[in-house]
Order: structure tokens, then sequence, then C-alpha cells
């Protein structure tokens, strides 16, 4: 598996980061203050083929390999958060998920639109019961005729409030195994008795919005159906073993930018005569940080460089957002002790830092989930000979 960056990837990467410097990074404490929609990076990030990095050319997408999928998410996270969560769901969850199960015609009607930007995507699989526990559903989807009617509630779901598509869960088999009760569906937002419900205040990505959504009998017509009936949990595994790159990505991109802040700010802040950088203290602290930034990112590259070759991955993509989601708080919290008193406020961005990098060890697998998962492959002996 080769990580080094082909010159495709580095003209990509050089045109991420002029959008990140100009349009992002101006922008990202302002939003993370008035928790405001990046509507304006959203036409940008279009603009550059960001919406569509997992649909083919031939449906107007990007079409990036994984590794190249993994080096902008974390080039985003480093100017924001937020931003990378909410393009991380819309490709990695929504146009995977159309990419991979599908229909002809559905591809067709949604992944051009979704790769333009002229739709956003959304994700909803967890409820107030399941969430951890992703099979035990309570959403029911009844057949009749040629429609679901699709009652129910999901929570925590990224851009709802601007989502045009959502990818939905729902039990349409309650007598069969948990593992063959449940199907996907595709779900406009338009239709009656579909409900957004309250925004949520969060600790951290402010900007990345997250509301409860809630279905009254929504008629869905048969062919929104998203794969076989009875195939939504182990399509929603497989889909969250792709967003578990992304996260492991993004956390990547956090742990640089408080590395990228600390440096700075101990070669300018100086105490007893002398910039705090030349304290042992200091430099072991920022030791540690990068080392671990560079385990983290290896481990990343790895598991979106097994995702490409075809390899499975499930296991290093659980073992890279484990290790990186560590790595992103530890990162933002010797950040914050490194800038002293000035790490607290609001003005210098380590605080922020920290609070984003918290919801890395939570959504799409909590670290908890992540250890059971790849405790289960050891046990299983499927884990993947190092190369």
């Amino acid at each position: 598996m080769e990580f080094g960056r082909t010159e495709e990837q580095r003209l990509l990467l050089g045109a991420v980061q002029e959008f990140i410097r100009k349009i992002v990074v101006p922008r990202a404490a302002g939003r993370d203050v008035s928790a405001e929609f990046p509507e304006e990076e959203l036409r940008a990030a279009a603009e550059l083929g960001l919406m569509g990095m997992a649909v083919p050319e031939t449906h107007g997408g990007a079409d990036l390999d994984p590794v190249s999928t993994a080096l902008v998410y974390e080039e985003i996270a480093r100017g924001s958060g937020a931003l990378a969560v909410i393009l991380s769901v819309h490709n990695s969850l929504v146009c995977e998920a159309i990419r991979r199960y599908g229909t002809e015609e559905q591809q067709d009607r949604y992944l051009p639109p979704l790769a333009s930007g002229n739709l956003l995507g959304a994700y909803a699989l967890t409820e107030s019961g399941a969430g951890s526990d992703a099979a035990a559903l309570q959403t029911r989807a009844r057949r009749n005729g040629d429609v679901y009617l699709l009652s129910g509630s999901k929570l925590f779901i990224t851009s709802a409030e601007h989502a045009d598509l959502f990818v939905v869960f729902a039990v349409t088999d309650p007598e069969a195994r948990r593992s063959r009760a449940i199907t996907a569906f595709l779900v406009e937002r338009d239709l009656p008795g579909f409900t957004i419900g309250k925004k949520e205040r969060k600790l951290g990505l402010r900007s990345s919005e997250i509301n409860e959504i809630s279905f009254a009998d929504v008629r869905v017509p048969t062919g929104c159906r998203l794969g076989d009936e009875g195939y939504g949990f182990p399509m929603a595994l497989a889909l969250l073993d792709t967003g578990r790159i992304g996260i492991a990505a993004q956390a990547v991109g956090m742990a640089q930018a408080a590395l990228d802040l600390s440096l700075v700010y101990a070669q300018q802040r100086h105490q007893f005569g002398r910039p705090i950088a030349d304290l042992q203290a200091i430099q072991w602290m920022l030791a540690d940080m990068a080392t671990r930034l560079e385990a983290a990112r290896l481990l990343t590259y790895r598991a979106a460089a097994l995702k490409r070759d075809g390899d499975p991955f499930g296991l290093a993509a659980s073992q890279a957002k484990l290790f990186a989601s560590r790595s992103a708080v530890e990162a933002a919290d010797a950040a914050i002790q490194i800038h002293g008193g000035y790490g607290y406020l609001e003005e210098y961005g380590a605080e922020r830092l920290y609070r984003d990098a918290k919801a890395t060890e939570l959504y799409e697998g909590t670290s908890e989930i992540q250890r059971l998962v790849i405790a289960r492959h050891l046990l299983r002996g499927t884990s993947t000979p190092a190369s």
C-alpha cells in the first residue's frame, strides 16, 4: 500500500487549502459563536467538486479514491471541523449509499444534484433507544401497495434543517431476526407527514446543526427503497465503516490544527525571559502531539488504502477512528495547556478545537463501540496482516 501523494492529489489539496484559507478559516470562529450553518462555504465546496467526492464522473462527481477523500477531509477539518462533518455525512453516508446500493434510476435521479450541491443529504439511523445498538430501531415502515407507510422518529440528524434527501432506516419485518428486520429508504423532505424537530444546542461543531426528525405515516414510494427489503442493517454497518475513515481523517485534521496553533504560540509567548518553546516541558508536549498525530495519520491512510485496493477494511477503519479521535482530543487538550490561560479564551482557537475534537469519539460509533468491533475481528481471526 502506497501513501505517497500523487500529482493529482497534490493539485487537489492545493485547491482545497486555498479554499480553506480564503473562505473557511475567516468564518469558522464566527460560525461557531453564532451556531450558523455554513451555506456560503458549502456553495464554494460544491464548485470545487467536494459535494460529489464519492460520486462517479458519469453522474457529475469527482470520483475520488478513498485515500484522496481522506486527505480532503483532513484539510477541511484543519480549518473547520463542523464543515468537515457536514461534507462527510453528505459524501460518505448518503452519496456512497446511493452509489453502492441504489438502482440505476435512483442513481440517475439523485447523484447528479447531490454532486453539484443542488441537493444536500442527511443520514437518519440513530434513535433515542437505538444509538450504539443500531439494530434496536423502533421506526417502522409498513408496506401498503406501492408505498411504505413510515412512522417513528430519529435524533442527532446532521444537517436536517437544510437537507433535501434523507437515507432513513426503519423496521419492515418486526418478526425477522434483528439483522434482517431493517430496510433503508430514500426520503425527500417535502413528503407530507415528515417533520423537522428542534435544533439541538451542542458543546462543539456548533455550525453543523443536528435535529430530531419524525414521520407520521409518511408515504414513501416502493421505488425509493434503497436495496432489498431486510438488507438495511448490514448496509448501515458497511456505510459506517466508510464513514469511520472520514471521521478519523477529520480527527487527524483537528490534531494537526492543535499542533499548528501550539507551535506558533510556543515560539511567540515569552516567560522567564525566553520563548516557552525553549522549556523542556513544552517541548515534550509538542513532541508527543506530533508523534501521536503521525501515528493517527498512518492508521487513517492505511484504512483508506485498504478500501481503495478492495481489501477488507472494517477493522482498520475502527482502529483508525479509535486512535485518531483520542489523539485529537489529547492534542487539543495539550494546546490549551500550552496556551495557559489564553487557551481558555475563544479568541485563541484552542478551546474550539477541544470542543470539536470531543465529538469524534462519539459519532459514527463511540470509542467503546470501536473497541468492541476491533475485539470481535480479532477473536474471529479476521484481522488484516500488516502490509
